[in-house]
C-alpha cells in the first residue's frame, strides 16, 4: 500500500503530518513515488522542508520567502500509484481554503479518470483547520473525498487506513473529547525536528479562526517532551523547534514527575512580560515556559551527548514573554538568539480592536529589556496591515514601529476576514486598492531594513547548522544562523547535519555568502 501528503500551513501542521506519516510506516505503507513537480510547501511520502511556511501564533499560512503573500504552484500528479492522499488544509485565511481547495478539486478529476479507465483510484482525506471548520460540508462540496478527519479526529487515523487496506468503508470516525499529542512527531532521516509542546489557544485575537478550529490550550506532559527529546537526540537530529500556538502559554499542572529534575527556579511563573512579573519559587509543583526549557537544557546536559545543539521556540505572544524567560534566553546558549514575536499592528487602537492586549509602547519595553539582556537577539514579526476601521495614521504608526524595532524580516499581509470570528462582523473595511498601497509601504520598508542589516553584519563570524546543498552549486552547501539568516558556501554534501563556523563575505539576493573558517 502506498500513501501521498501534501502540507498546507503552518509548522504545526507539518509536525502533525510526520505524526500522521508515521501511522503509515507503522502498517507497512510505503511513500509514493514523488509527482514531477510538487507544489514547495507541499511533501510527497516523507516529509521535505521548506521555507516556504509561517511561523505559528494566531497568523500561520504558506509563504513563497520571508517577504511575501501566498504564492501558487501546482504539481503534475500521478495517477496509479497511490492508494492514499492526504492533504492537511491551512484555514486561517480564505486564500490558504482556495488553495486547498485547487488541489482537491485536481485529485478529485483524477480519481474520476482512474475510474473511467477501469482502474481503483485512491482514497482521498482531508485533515486539517479546513476539514475541522467544514466538516461535513467538504463531501457535499467534493463527493470525491472519502474522509474528513477533524482536528480532534486524528487519534483514529489508524482506523481510516486499516478500512482502505481492507478494501471496506469506515462510516463514523471517533472524536475524542480532548486534543491527544501523538508519542512522536519525527521525520526519519532528518536532522532538524519539530517537537510539539502545547496546542490550541485562548487569546482569541478578533480576526484569528485558530482557537476556534484547535481549540482551548492544552500543554503536553513534560515526561512525554523529554522522552521524545530523547530519542530524538539518539535518531541524529541536532536541532529542536519547539511548537505551539502560544508557546509562552506553556503551563503544565500536572503533577510532580519529572518536574524533579527541573531548576530550582523553574516554578510557576506569572507569565507576563508587560508587567515585568517573575516566577513564584519552587513551591507549585506546576511548570510553566521558563520552567519547561530549563528542565529540557538540564536533561540534555544530564544525557551528556551533545548531539542537540540548538533549540527554538514558535511561536511568542507578547503579552505572555515573561522576564524569567528573557533570562533564560540570556543565560543558556543551548537557546538560539532568535525570536519570532508577533506585533501586528504598531496602533494602538488598532491593537485594541484585534484584542492583543498590548499596547505599542509596551511592546517596544519588552524589546528593550530582551536586547539589553540578550546580546546579538534577531527578531522577527508578523505585520497585519488594512484591519477594519484602519486609517492612513494607523498604518503610519506600524511603519514607525518597524523602524524603532529594526526586525530581521517580518511576515506582511493584509487583513482577510474570516468567517466565525469578531473581526469578520466589523464595520469601516477597508478598500482592497487602499490595503495593497499600505501594504506595499510596509513590504518597502521591511526590505529596506533587511537589506542593511544584512549589509552590517557581512565581515562577521557565525556558526551555521548545514542545511542541504545549493541549489545553484551543488559545490556549495546551505545553512542557517542562529539568527535565522541563511547562508552559502563552499563544502561537499557530507557536510550536510553538521555545525560549521563561517565568516559572512557578502550577500547574493537574501542569503548571505561565506566561507568556512
Amino acid at each position: 500500500m502506498t500513501y501521498l501528503i501534501e502540507t498546507y500551513g503552518c509548522q504545526m501542521n507539518k509536525a502533525e503530518s510526520a505524526a500522521l506519516e508515521s501511522i503509515f510506516r507503522e502498517r507497512g505503507w510505503q511513500p509514493a513515488e514523488p509527482a514531477p513537480e510538487a507544489p514547495r510547501d507541499s511533501h510527497i511520502g516523507a516529509l521535505g522542508e521548506s521555507r516556504s511556511t509561517l511561523p505559528l501564533g494566531n497568523k500561520s499560512f504558506a509563504r513563497d520567502s520571508h517577504i511575501g503573500v501566498l504564492g501558487e504552484s501546482r504539481s503534475t500528479l500521478p495517477l496509479g500509484n497511490v492508494d492514499v492522499v492526504l492533504i492537511n488544509t491551512c484555514s486561517v485565511r480564505a486564500t490558504a481554503e482556495t488553495r486547498a481547495w485547487g488541489r482537491i478539486d485536481q485529485f478529485a478529476a483524477k480519481k474520476r479518470a482512474l475510474a473511467a479507465a477501469g482502474k481503483t483510484p485512491f482514497a482521498l482525506v482531508v485533515t486539517g483547520c479546513m476539514a475541522e471548520r467544514m466538516k461535513r460540508s467538504i463531501k457535499q462540496r467534493q463527493p470525491a473525498v472519502d474522509y474528513v478527519v477533524g482536528t480532534f479526529q486524528k487519534q483514529a487515523f489508524g482506523l481510516v487506513l486499516d478500512a482502505v487496506a481492507q478494501g471496506r468503508r469506515l462510516e463514523e470516525i471517533e472524536e475524542s473529547p480532548a486534543f491527544v499529542f501523538a508519542k512522536s512527531y519525527y521525520e526519519p532521516g532528518s536532522f532538524r525536528s519539530f517537537l510539539p509542546i502545547m496546542h490550541g489557544c485562548d487569546n482569541y485575537c478578533s480576526y484569528c479562526i485558530v482557537p476556534y478550529l484547535r481549540g482551548h490550550e492544552v500543554s503536553r506532559r513534560p515526561e512525554d517532551i523529554l522522552a521524545e527529546l530523547d530519542s530524538l537526540e539518539d535518531a541524529g537530529v541536532r536541532e529542536i523547534t519547539l511548537l505551539g500556538q502560544n508557546v509562552n502559554s506553556y503551563m503544565w499542572k500536572g503533577g510532580a514527575g519529572a518536574l524533579g529534575a527541573a531548576a530550582p527556579d523553574a516554578g510557576l511563573g506569572s507569565r507576563s512580560a508587560i508587567s515585568g512579573g517573575t516566577g513564584l519559587g519552587p513551591a507549585s509543583p506546576s511548570l510553566d515556559f521558563p520552567g519547561l526549557l530549563r528542565l529540557i537544557s538540564s536533561h540534555l546536559g544530564a544525557r551528556g551527548r551533545g548531539g542537540i545543539r540548538w533549540i527554538r521556540f514558535l511561536t511568542s505572544h507578547p503579552k505572555d514573554l515573561s522576564e524569567d524567560l528573557i533570562r533564560v534566553l540570556a543565560e543558556d546558549r543551548l537557546f538560539c538568539r532568535h525570536v519570532h514575536l508577533c506585533v501586528q499592528s504598531g496602533s494602538d487602537r488598532i491593537l485594541a480592536a484585534m484584542n492583543r492586549r498590548y499596547s505599542s509602547s509596551q511592546y517596544l519595553d519588552l524589546v528593550s529589556r530582551m536586547r539589553a539582556a540578550i546580546p546579538g537577539l534577531s527578531l522577527s514579526t508578523d505585520i497585519l496591515v488594512g484591519f477594519s476601521g484602519e486609517r492612513e495614521e494607523d498604518n503610519d504608526a506600524t511603519l514607525a514601529l518597524m523602524a524603532k524595532v529594526g526586525f530581521a524580516y517580518s511576515f506582511m499581509y493584509h487583513f482577510n476576514p474570516r468567517e466565525g470570528t469578531p473581526a469578520a462582523s466589523l464595520p469601516e473595511r477597508v478598500a482592497e486598492k487602499v490595503k495593497r498601497e499600505r501594504l506595499a509601504k510596509v513590504i518597502a520598508l521591511q526590505k529596506l531594513m533587511s537589506r542593511e542589516l544584512m549589509q552590517s553584519r557581512v565581515g562577521a563570524e557565525a556558526e551555521v547548522l548545514v542545511e542541504g546543498l545549493s541549489r545553484r552549486k551543488k559545490s556549495e552547501v546551505l545553512g542557517r544562523t542562529q539568527a535565522d539568516e541563511m547562508v552559502v558556501f563552499p563544502a561537499p554534501a557530507s557536510r550536510v547535519g553538521s555545525f560549521a563556523r563561517v565568516r559572512l563575505t557578502g550577500l547574493s539576493g537574501n542569503t548571505f555568502r561565506a566561507e568556512e573558517i
